[in-house]
């Protein structure tokens, strides 16, 4: 264990982080000893050293929300971080206001409530389509393979313009990018490089072809204006678009069902079903849908947070999993109660990079339950609860590889 500066007039122990996961939906215990006895921690993380743990809400919206804290200086620099390579950069989540809102400005009408609206209809066919497809196969089905990744995948490529037979090319690059460690990072290279070079072709197809859709959009306003968007950061921001746009709501959708199927909470739902809005919002409070590591921010200056006097340069970790458990903010927070009427939580984030898909995820993750609460009110797990394949335990994002579910005939 390290020793660190001077924390108050004490020398701090660092913890190391991540903390040891146990069961894969689990909070880290950790957690909520830290936000009630040191809230701002000092950590020892895998690579690069040790930074600075934030676990209360209050602190957490500091960081997330301050441009004191900025995610541009973690780009290429060797900062304390999970991975073996420090943060590539190039992509919206490591820019700072202002560049940062110049690009999110182009995508933020696309992913507006209105438009999402809009999208409604279409999403809540494609969830009738595989519901029915679910059925037609028969009991038991993968959950996984027939409803939680495809509806997102194929929504976000119909709003890109993306045709279905190459999915594949992203699939691949985000089981990759996703999956944690143990993936060569040539591999994951390779990938990338493959899928920039598709969306390079695609857009040019687009350029020549303009089309009723978001990438056609995107390619209108930077050749109308070159200022608003780089070429490469055009590309980089269909990749981030392809690849967070289906991943974090597939895995929420999955995790949903699996969290209530276990709770036993499954049957009572699909009695109710007009808790689903209010329902969607606890299980995306209560469910860790990213591991314990969070994109570090670097303070541009000596900052005092939660007691501790951070300084310039430092690393530091906003834990939202741990915020979204805060004591502070939800009573009785280790309950999942699906009627919480106030709930502030942070499963999109906060501040400047708040997720601009929130409205579409919320979309397909309420019409997806909605759908299948109606029609499998009796819906179970096909096998015990321990046999379930999970990703990897160091894996980005939570959730199981594979969720066999059943209903009576």
């Amino acid at each position: 264990m390290a020793t660190t500066p001077e924390q108050g007039n004490k020398a701090v122990r660092a913890l190391a982080y991540p903390f040891p996961d146990g069961h894969r939906l689990d909070v880290p215990p950790q957690f909520a000893e830290l936000r009630a006895k040191c809230p701002v921690q000092r950590v020892e993380l895998p690579y690069g050293g040790a930074g600075w743990l934030v676990t209360r809400q209050a602190e957490v919206k500091t960081v997330l929300g301050d441009s004191r804290f900025s995610r541009a200086a973690s780009v290429q620099a060797d900062i304390p971080r999970t991975q073996e390579w420090p943060n590539p950069g190039g992509d919206i989540l490591s820019l700072d206001p202002p560049e940062h809102a110049r690009v999110r400005r182009l995508i933020s009408g696309a992913f507006s409530r209105r438009n999402i609206e809009r999208w409604r209809p279409r999403i809540e066919e494609l969830v009738g389509e595989m519901v029915a497809g679910m059925r037609t196969a028969g009991s038991p089905v993968d959950l996984v393979d027939s409803l939680s990744m495809p509806l997102p995948i194929t929504v976000i490529c119909e709003m890109l313009g993306v045709p279905a037979a190459d999915q594949h090319f992203f699939r691949r690059f985000s089981e990759l990018v996703f999956s944690g460690a143990g993936v060569p990072a040539e591999d994951v290279e390779a990938a990338t490089d493959a899928l920039m070079s598709y969306l390079a072709e695609h857009i040019a197809r687009h350029r020549a072809e303009p089309r009723d859709d978001l990438l056609s959009e995107l390619i209108a306003a930077r050749d109308e204006d070159e200022s608003r968007l780089s070429e490469e950061e055009l590309v980089t921001l269909g990749v981030t678009i392809l690849a967070a746009g289906h991943e974090t709501t597939a895995n929420a959708i999955a995790n949903s069902v699996l969290t209530l199927l276990a709770e036993d909470l499954w049957t009572s739902m699909a009695r109710h079903p007009e808790r689903v809005g209010t329902a969607v919002e606890e299980l995306l409070r209560f469910i860790p849908l990213g591991g314990s590591e969070s994109l570090p921010r670097i303070a541009t200056e000596d900052v005092t947070l939660g007691g501790v006097t951070v300084r310039a340069g430092e690393a530091v970790f906003p834990a939202m999993v741990s915020a979204n458990f805060d004591e502070n903010v939800f009573a009785d927070p280790q309950t999942l109660d699906l009627d919480r009427a106030h709930n502030p939580h942070l499963a999109f984030g906060f501040g400047p990079h708040f997720c601009p898909g929130a409205q579409l995820a919320r979309t397909e993750i309420r019409t997806a339950l909605a759908a299948l609460l109606r029609e499998f009110p009796d819906l179970r797990l096909a096998v015990p609860l321990t046999e379930l394949p999970w990703r990897e335990a160091t894996a980005l994002i939570r959730g199981p590889r594979h969720l066999p579910v059943a209903w009576h005939h």
